[in-house]
């Protein structure tokens, strides 16, 4: 038996090769373009045979006579059993020209070729995407009677069934398989599509909800999915019946799932939040189309659709199969496979895999450069108060990874100990000595740095002053205040304005800024810093929603209490559980990664989970903590006095809370 296979290279078609290689001892030909030639060696060795029963034709399916040279088409002339025609392009998002020729002008030319050569049959492999968007149950024998094609992948599929239909004079077949997904047994899929878009969501669903929390999603319309196996395993075996010319058949799944049923399935194999509530996606259907057409082309609501899109790798046109409003009759496929044991697996019975591959092997972060190399590496990072601490580590780890890294602060001495530090270690810095909390100092830096560097890819806010005063001792200590939203707010922010504008020219850039996890938390003692450290917060989420959509990105970092210079005068920290400065530069460079809204630990995240939830408890616990932890010396305007050695109780307070500003 001599078959000749187009798309013998593609998902399905490199599976039918090798199904059609083990009926007995035949002769595989297939169709391949010059330029994939070096993909040769990796075909023979999936295939797991010799080249000679299988054996490469060199064209392409977009040109006449398959653009095969003239000696290969003698050679084969009248020496093909079964011709079978699979490549075309299986792509939502691709556009309409290359899909019309090559799917339609492609079947053209290979039913030409098919007649040609007398072909003994020649196979058709469309989709149920040939029905269109037909409302109802559509059997084997229809195909005038398909609707709503206007989608080019839609077209095109129907288009090219009617050449077969129309102009093949041999005897023909064709298959319209389901929404092909991964191999049954082993998950295997070579690209995102169909029901895989959804995968994102799936996954974001879970890292954001615990498994077991309740959600509300859409029933919709029927998903008819099925296993690449499946549909390899169905066309080989009909494709050999005697008395099948002139058929259709669908290669379905005869009980399919709905939307919200395939959701669910999928999130059971992620270990996701299913949805316990579904709601029919045709209750929508008593708003006109004119009214949800208008309100989906107001741009407000575009932009939102769009970025939410986009967020979760999902194309325009995939909302269309929320309703999904066609089913598909197979009798004529289930009766050509009565007896034969082939049969579309249910989709939960092999779900676990389909997941397991796409997380392994297909999620589009996989992809994503997460290194810190990756991100900075010829960027230039500018670290305030980068002389010592967190911003000093920070530097560390940035000029590691290639950063063009840059610190500034107050202390010419510090800076130069700095640069010399890094550059015993082979790196280089650049330092600038300025007074954050001096207006006029910062429009100097600023005017520098733009002449210097033109600005920066990045920038950190780390520079920052903390004072831990309660309120009754403050009364006559405004300037506390004062200056504690000078340098972390007023200073942050100049830096910040004075920068935004070539990152807007760029269109690209990214603010971090290091917050306190006191903002979260509302931490006694800490009014005038956590004031400070508050107000950036606000402008920050401001700033992010007014950028968001020209490639400027802001992220916060609720910093835990790190040991740094800035608490050593705090006699109560020094027996403190606290980060040290490069694990707190750990979360400057996971901000720097990944770009996240908001970095916070879970004691910060829980204590204004508190503050929301039960604001009056919450004050009743901190003010236990308050009147725990007696006042240092300084605070009280005492000095020289020892703080008094901490209690059993204080030392579980404080390794409970770890790195919570007491």
């Amino acid at each position: 038996m001599r078959y000749f296979v187009t798309g013998g290279t593609g998902f399905i078609g490199k599976r039918l090769v090798r199904k059609l290689l083990a009926r007995g001892d035949p002769t595989v030909y297939f169709l391949m373009r010059e330029e994939s030639r070096d993909k040769l060696p990796a075909l023979f060795d999936f295939w797991g045979v010799e080249e000679g029963r299988v054996v490469p034709v060199f064209g392409n399916v977009r040109a006449t006579r398959l653009g095969i040279a003239d000696s290969d088409l003698d050679a084969l002339s009248g020496n093909i059993d079964h011709f079978f025609h699979l490549a075309a392009i299986y792509d939502l998002n691709a556009e309409a020209a290359p899909q019309v020729v090559t799917n339609v002008e492609g079947t053209r030319h290979a039913v030409a070729l098919a007649k040609q050569w007398r072909a003994g049959c020649f196979h058709h492999v469309s989709s149920i995407a040939a029905a269109g968007l037909y409302q109802g149950s559509f059997r084997e024998d229809m195909f005038e009677e398909a609707e709503n094609l206007d989608h080019p992948y839609f077209k095109t599929k129907h288009d090219s069934e009617k050449i077969v239909r129309d102009e093949c004079e041999v005897p023909w077949r064709v298959y319209r398989p389901g929404m092909v997904i991964g191999d049954s047994s082993t998950g295997e899929m070579d690209k995102i599509d169909g029901p895989y878009y959804f995968f994102k969501l799936i996954q974001r669903s879970r890292q954001i909800l615990p498994p077991w929390m309740p959600s509300v999603g859409l029933e919709g319309g029927r998903l008819n999915i099925v296993p690449v196996d499946f549909v390899v395993d169905a066309m080989c075996h009909i494709a050999h019946l005697p008395g099948r010319d002139r058929q259709c058949f669908h290669l379905t799944d005869p009980k399919p799932l709905r939307v919200g049923e395939v959701l669910n399935v999928f999130a059971r194999s992620a270990h996701a939040p299913t949805m316990s509530l579904l709601i029919n996606g045709a209750l929508f259907g008593f708003i006109p189309e004119t009214i949800r057409r208008g309100v989906m082309e107001m741009e407000p609501v575009r932009k939102i659709k769009d970025a939410v899109m986009a967020d979760l790798g999902l194309p325009d046109d995939i909302m269309q199969f929320v309703n999904y409003p066609t089913r598909f009759d197979n009798r004529q496929a289930a009766a050509a496979l009565k007896d034969s044991g082939i049969a579309c697996p249910r989709l939960e019975d092999y779900a676990d895999r389909i997941w397991d591959y796409w997380e392994r092997h297909l999620d589009p972060d996989l992809f994503v450069d997460r290194s810190l190399r990756g991100r900075v590496a010829g960027k230039t990072v500018l670290v305030t108060g980068g002389s010592s601490g967190i911003g000093l580590a920070t530097a560390h780890k940035l000029a590691e990874a290639g950063a063009v890294t840059l610190i500034c602060g107050r202390d010419e001495a510090k800076l130069a100990a700095a640069k010399s530090e890094i550059a015993e270690r082979g790196f280089e810095l650049g330092t600038y000595q300025v007074d954050l909390s001096d207006m006029e100092d910062c429009d100097r830096f600023l005017q520098v740095l733009l002449a210097e560097r033109g600005g920066v890819d990045i920038l950190v806010n780390n520079a920052g002053r903390s004072i831990r005063r309660p309120i009754e001792a403050s009364f006559d200590r405004f300037h506390d205040f004062q200056r504690t939203m000078q340098l972390n707010y007023f200073g942050a922010l100049r830096i910040t304005m004075g920068l935004l504008p070539s990152m807007l020219a760029r269109r690209s850039g990214q603010v971090v800024n290091i917050s306190s996890i006191g903002v979260l938390t509302n931490a006694p003692r800490f009014s005038a810093y956590v004031a400070s450290k508050a107000a950036l917060d606000a402008w920050t989420l401001c700033a992010a929603s007014e950028f968001a959509d020209v490639g400027i990105k802001f992220t916060t970092i609720n910093m835990p209490l790190v040991r740094t210079p800035m608490i050593a005068p705090t006699a109560v920290y020094r027996d403190i559980s606290a980060l040290r400065p490069d694990e707190a530069a750990d979360l400057v460079v996971q901000a720097i990664i990944h770009a996240p809204v908001r970095i916070a630990t879970r004691v910060g995240v829980a204590g204004q989970a508190i503050h929301a939830l039960t604001p009056r408890v919450a004050q009743f616990i901190l003010n236990a903590m308050f009147r725990m932890f007696a006042e240092t010396e300084a605070a009280a305007g005492k000095e020289g006095a020892k703080a008094p050695l901490p209690s059993a109780e204080r030392l579980a307070m404080q390794n409970l809370l770890r790195g919570l500003h007491f």
